[in-house]
């Protein structure tokens, strides 16, 4: 498999692992939430096949994606791992789910969708228009990542600040893992209804998370996703946007905590 960079924060019990969302990079994990995350646990995020400084080339399927993150973990000799995916990590998330459910005990799905469900074809064009252009400008991102309100806005200018304070910083995403993830994020957009039901088969616990003002992954498509895979619990942060487990970040890792927990 290809070689990956990753970070490790904490130790104890079943590690939980990070899948990123669009275009990111172990960079765009906020230090606050990595570490409220890893008291008391191995937290494990990785860059998965050519994204960021892990060798390969990206592949454009959500099913791969999925295929290269179980190579990862069987790379670290995981039998069993909690899945923490976020945006386009959350399908990958679903994927693994799926294709090898012994590997995961439970699964917390931020900002997520269901394969197939009408309207995930693509973003709005201001929404990739603001994330997907060749140079990512901070101010169009915070648009996506957060609300207009000065709390929201001023909770994403520091989770900014705490992101991109390391002393050393991962290798910047390519041109090429844009397209390539952009193309997986259409494919598993295209409204498609007998795939909706992929998700009643997963066995793990699920808790579903979204903010209220979310125009990438819109809160609907998480409450959808709730109600297709039995027993998911969701829920909704206020005056938040893509970011809101950034924003909310305390709050957040918390209630991430309490469901990794439970008997």
């Amino acid at each position: 498999m290809a070689s990956s960079t990753r970070i490790e924060v904490g130790e104890g019990g079943v590690p939980l692992v990070l899948l990123m969302h669009f275009r990111g990079n172990l960079d765009y994990w906020d230090p606050a939430l990595i570490d409220a995350l890893a008291e008391g646990r191995r937290v494990i995020a990785f860059d998965n096949t050519g994204v960021g400084g892990s060798s390969g080339i990206t592949p454009s399927t959500v099913a791969q994606m999925a295929l290269d993150a179980i190579a990862f973990l069987d790379a670290l000799d995981l039998a069993q791992a909690d899945i923490l995916g976020f945006s386009l990590g959350s399908f990958v998330a679903q994927e693994i789910a799926l294709i090898r459910p012994a590997l995961v005990r439970r699964l917390v799905l931020a900002s997520a969708a269901p394969q197939g469900a009408p309207g995930m074809h693509g973003w709005a064009k201001w929404v990739i228009d603001s994330v997907g252009e060749p140079e990512v400008v901070p101010a169009k991102v915070l648009d996506v990542f957060y609300t207009q309100s000065p709390e929201s806005r001023t909770a994403g200018e520091k989770a900014f600040g705490r992101m991109f304070s390391r002393a050393e910083f991962d290798a910047p995403t390519t041109w090429q893992t844009r397209q390539a993830q952009y193309d997986a994020v259409s494919t598993w957009g295209i409204p498609n209804f007998s795939l909706l039901e992929r998700v009643t088969a997963i066995q793990a616990p699920v808790f579903i998370a979204n903010g209220d003002s979310d125009p990438m992954i819109l809160p609907r498509y998480s409450h959808l996703l709730a109600g297709l895979i039995p027993d998911a619990e969701i829920k909704i942060y206020p005056d938040a946007g893509h970011g809101f487990l950034f924003q909310h970040h305390e709050e957040f890792a918390g209630d991430v905590k309490r469901f990794l927990d439970r008997a």
